[in-house]
């Protein structure tokens, strides 16, 4: 058992890391020699829990990214309480909360995307799916908006969820290219300007 611990706090550290330097210099340019160098372990310990440098980006992809997608922008929308009001708190709470350090490099899954979404289907399944599963929690929750009233009937529920989501990944890399958050205060004019559109 104390085995068991020790090999999956070590898997644990290497996708830290790992996920760490993808998110500053970009997964190609990352080597498993560098990843290791920051883990301080030997290179046999990174083949002992992943095969390959492929292997590593999927358990980043399913082990890091996914986890901060669901934990910032999915969870918060299952909450209790008005419809439109949660995705209008989530999305403009969760944009002016990212550190400076997060401003300057983006969204990790947006960089992925941009950098290996053309590159191999193991890769674009494993960030399709985190997408789907955003798309599918915001659907549900537009359809609840409906049911309680909280947003308008019309509303095509589909179309609004991948706009939110084009919308607010767009906006991560956008402010990248600014020193100042002048972008972002546009984009949230915007996007509470366009929320009002489909508040009942």
């Amino acid at each position: 058992m104390q085995q068991e611990l020790k090999s999956e706090v070590t898997k644990q550290l290497i996708a830290d890391k790992a996920f760490d330097l993808f998110y500053k210099n970009g997964f190609k340019i990352t080597s498993i020699d560098k990843i290791m160098k920051e883990t301080a372990l030997s290179k046999g310990a990174f083949y002992h829990h992943f095969k390959s440098k492929k292997e590593i980006g999927l358990a980043v992809i399913s082990l890091k990214i996914q986890k901060r997608v669901v934990d910032g922008m999915i969870s918060p929308l299952k909450k209790t309480g008005d419809a439109f009001n949660l995705i209008e708190h989530v999305f403009i709470t969760r944009l002016k909360a990212f550190t400076l350090f997060e401003k300057q490099h983006g969204c990790p899954m947006n960089n992925f995307i941009n950098e290996l979404g053309d590159h191999e289907f193991a890769y674009q399944t494993a960030l399709k799916n985190i997408i789907e599963l955003w798309r599918n929690t915001l659907i549900q929750l537009i359809e609840r908006g409906k049911l309680e009233n909280s947003i308008k009937q019309d509303t095509q529920s589909e179309a609004l969820a991948i706009y939110l989501i084009s919308a607010f990944e767009g906006i991560r890399g956008l402010r990248k290219l600014y020193n100042d958050d002048a972008v972002l205060d546009n984009f949230l004019t915007g996007l509470s300007s366009h929320l009002k559109q489909i508040k009942a």
